[in-house]
Formats: C-alpha cells, sequence, structure tokens
C-alpha cells in the first residue's frame, strides 16, 4: 500500500533527460565564460555601470 492510494510505478526521470541536463550544464558553463570575456573588454572596464570594473582595473594596473 503506497500513500494517498497511488500505486508506485518505476517511473524514469534520469534516463531519458540525461541529455537535456548535460546540456543544460553546458550552456551554463558557456555563458558563464562568455560574460567573464565579455565583462573583461576594454570598452566595459571604462563603464561605470560595470560591477567588476574596479577589480579589473586594479588587476590590469
Amino acid at each position: 500500500m503506497s500513500l494517498f492510494g497511488f500505486r508506485a510505478y518505476p517511473t524514469p526521470i534520469l534516463k531519458p533527460t540525461w541529455p537535456f541536463m548535460v546540456a543544460g550544464g553546458i550552456v551554463f558553463f558557456g555563458i558563464n565564460k562568455l560574460q567573464t570575456i565579455l565583462v573583461a573588454t576594454e570598452e566595459s572596464r571604462k563603464d561605470p555601470r560595470n560591477p567588476y570594473a574596479q577589480s579589473l582595473l586594479k588587476e590590469a594596473h
């Protein structure tokens, strides 16, 4: 007997969705790397709206 009268069926969750999880991880790390590269460009270093501008200017000198 299972909880609330529902039968427990062995529903596969990881087996059919692993490609989507792997693709999500690749996209996440790819976008993170692209953002890091774009934040460090010369144009964005001088932008006062860039939250990383101060630390990037300190690293450059």
